[in-house]
């Protein structure tokens, strides 16, 4: 909240405005960026914990498809060396995807940051 806002909110205080115009003035825009931002980052590493767990065998169990079940099952050295197909794209996509959910909270956090804009005279 800027200092601007803050006075506003201590001037609306003093004449008597309630808590919930307040509320949905002033703390609930400022609040929905960091919310949005600290979900798109705990999104990515809610997906890296995932693998990781599948990858130690204790996520999601072999039946069923996971980036570390993937990553998991290619762990051997002829694997690794001779049929590189089989773990190379689950690696590329798991980093790309992680990646980019990184990349949108912050681009999310740059467009609805207003210390960082540009002010146009």
């Amino acid at each position: 909240m800027s200092v601007r806002e803050k006075e506003y909110v201590e001037s609306a205080k003093a004449v008597g405005t309630k808590d919930i115009p307040l509320l949905v003035k002033y703390v609930i825009p400022n609040a929905f960026a960091p919310i949005l931002i600290n979900f798109t980052f705990r999104t990515a590493q809610a997906i890296i914990q995932e693998s990781a767990l599948s990858f130690l065998g204790m996520g999601v169990q072999p039946p069923e498809a996971s980036w570390g079940n993937i990553l998991y099952a290619a762990q051997s050295i002829t694997v690794l060396s001779s049929r590189p197909w089989l773990w190379v794209p689950p690696g590329i996509l798991l980093v790309l995807t992680v990646s980019s959910i990184n990349f949108i909270g912050d681009g999310i956090r740059d467009a609805l940051d207003s210390k960082t804009k540009i002010k146009k005279k």
